[in-house]
């Protein structure tokens, strides 16, 4: 007997150290605009062809017109521009082999996206593109000027009256956001253990098992869809906070996910439930 009363006294003490690592945060008014945006288009509606290029301006007005949120990536340049990228390194995506944080501004917008005439725009030309028509998810990446990349990102947010929310991959990201823009709905990137490999254990550890959350207590978690077999997930899900899957690429997978997310991030399909 004595047995069963220790093991149901540690259950509930590692529920309760469980909660207490994995809360939420309390929510802003802004929540309501942001998350009722159940489908957001990847980098903007773009196409597999790459004839509408990601993350360009072409991509984000065809997301207003078809009446998706959309997800876009910021970083800094050389001279402290905010552009809407994803690689660190131009390649990829221009054919040229250097990294954003290395260039200026004015050497980057000679780079075309996938050969078209689109190319890399600023972040504040992009907010002024979207007039708070529909909803933004501004993933902030990873790189040796995080402070930086997060203030200049901030300014530019706040002048800006749409609704949106921010997210990041580092938890120092979205910790900054906590400390210093409270109000601004904040998310944590995040994926199953295996997709750590090749970085410390304990990343990994921390990262995929939502453990940063006790610090920066994110308001949504983003999780790649293909790890959903979490306990964890659930947990974070029954305390309040907010789940967002990513990134979803077919239509049935789509439909599915919506049981179990509060919002899908999709790329290459055009989901018709809204």
């Amino acid at each position: 007997m004595i047995y069963i009363q220790v093991a149901i006294c540690a259950a509930a003490a590692l529920l309760v150290i469980n909660i207490l690592l994995m809360a939420p945060g309390r929510f802003p008014k802004q929540i309501s605009p942001v998350l009722s945006r159940a489908l957001y288009a990847h980098r903007g509606l773009h196409n597999k062809d790459k004839s509408v290029p990601e993350n360009s301006m072409a991509a984000f007005c065809a997301a207003v017109e078809a009446g998706y949120g959309m997800e876009l990536d910021v970083q800094l340049t050389a001279d402290d521009k905010v552009v809407v990228f994803h690689d660190d390194n131009l390649n990829r995506v221009c054919g040229i082999d250097r990294k954003v944080v290395d260039c200026t501004y004015e050497e980057l917008k000679g780079c075309r996206l996938h050969g078209t005439a689109e190319t890399i725009p600023l972040f504040s030309d992009v907010v002024k593109l979207v007039g708070g028509r529909e909803a933004m998810i501004v993933e902030l990446k990873i790189s040796r000027r995080n402070k930086a990349l997060c203030e200049k990102t901030a300014e530019i947010l706040d002048e800006y009256k749409g609704p949106y929310c921010i997210e990041s991959f580092d938890p120092r990201i979205v910790l900054w956001f906590k400390k210093h823009r409270p109000g601004i709905v904040r998310g944590q990137l995040s994926a199953g253990r295996k997709n750590y490999i090749g970085q410390p254990l304990y990343q990994g550890f921390l990262l995929s098992g939502l453990y940063t959350n006790i610090v920066t207590r994110p308001h949504f978690v983003a999780y790649k869809h293909e790890d959903i077999k979490r306990l964890r997930l659930g947990l974070y899900r029954l305390l309040g906070g907010k789940l967002f899957a990513w990134t979803v690429r077919d239509a049935d997978d789509a439909d599915r996910l919506r049981r179990c997310f509060d919002a899908i991030i999709f790329e290459f399909i055009c989901p018709s439930s809204r």
